[in-house]
């Protein structure tokens, strides 16, 4: 015999159909109204905190590339008033013979740091992904330089490559190998410095590597070494094709990055010997603070920003296309 319903089942199952067409409406049309009432302080906060975001990033970096663009074309020193001079301080630039000896330096420097910085990281982290034990430990000790401020580094090394007492012509003598002029000497003075920016900056690249490669699965290389593959072919035509995009992208940051360069040659070598080791922005520096130019150096820093970009969008222009 079945059970009989309940008074509130049927009153609650009764409720909808009692109320009127109108109630209804009105009671839907509120609903509605309050949706945008309730959505509007969200959209109110995000506004907000998008125009500060705005206000700050036009502040601190496009008002900034704008005025550097303009100091350009002026003659100014921050104590006379600016004068419009023109293409002048490009010409001065151009006639200047270390114009050129600086961009030679600054493009040695980065083809050097490619070659190191770009393959020792990689690698680095091709052998830490495969190490079973102490990994945590081998990371830290990686990353611990990055963690040291710049001219700390510089000093340290500028000690290692001390003809005298330095660390490095100590091994060489313990070893039966005559000592270097490592700083002293044009012809090992950009390798050495391309060393410290390398052993300072390798552990937040090997870090990004490490973790696009744990991102692999572990069944292609399953799949890989059933087939025979070795650890050459592993590394050629899994791990690389895995790890492109981040390889890409970090070569293209490396290479902005390493055009930049100014702390090492500033604090261990001066530009010297024989302006072996001038770079763009250590030029850019004197022209700024030491000989109170502040407009050729604005056209140097302009200069270097044209060539960046124009070097960016290339890059990405050809790798996109070759993507797709």
């Amino acid at each position: 015999m079945p059970k009989p319903m309940s008074t509130r089942f049927l009153l609650r199952s009764a409720k909808p159909s009692a109320a009127p067409e109108g109630a209804r409406g009105r009671s839907t049309g509120r609903r509605r109204n309050r949706g945008p009432r309730r959505a509007l302080p969200r959209t109110v906060t995000a506004y907000g905190l998008l125009s500060a975001a705005l206000v700050c990033f036009a502040l601190f970096s496009w008002y900034p590339i704008v005025r550097g663009v303009l100091l350009s074309f002026q003659q100014v020193n921050f104590v006379d008033a600016p004068e419009w001079v023109g293409l002048e301080n490009f010409q001065r630039l151009f006639s200047d013979p270390l114009f050129g000896v600086a961009w030679r330096n600054t493009l040695m420097f980065t083809g050097l740091a490619l070659l190191l910085g770009f393959a020792i990281p990689f690698l680095t982290a091709v052998l830490l992904n495969e190490l079973r034990h102490a990994r945590t430990f081998f990371r830290l000790v990686v990353y611990l330089p990055v963690m040291l401020p710049p001219v700390v580094t510089a000093l340290l090394w500028r000690w290692f490559y001390d003809p005298g007492p330095g660390l490095f012509n100590e091994v060489l003598g313990t070893l039966g190998l005559p000592a270097l002029s490592w700083l002293d000497s044009s012809d090992t003075a950009m390798l050495s410095l391309v060393l410290v920016a390398t052993w300072a900056n390798m552990g937040t690249t090997t870090l990004i590597y490490l973790a696009a490669l744990q991102t692999i699965p572990g069944e292609l290389y399953e799949a890989a070494e059933l087939d025979g593959a070795g650890i050459w072919k592993r590394l050629r035509h899994v791990t690389i094709p895995q790890t492109r995009f981040v390889l890409l992208v970090l070569l293209l940051l490396q290479i902005v990055a390493t055009m930049q360069v100014f702390t090492e040659p500033f604090v261990m070598t001066g530009g010297g010997p024989d302006n072996s080791t001038v770079t763009v922005l250590l030029l850019l520096y004197r022209y700024a603070f030491v000989y109170n130019d502040f407009g050729s150096a604005s056209a140097m820093s302009l200069l270097l920003f044209v060539a960046l970009g124009v070097f960016s969008a290339a890059y990405l222009r050809l790798t996109t296309r070759r993507e797709s």
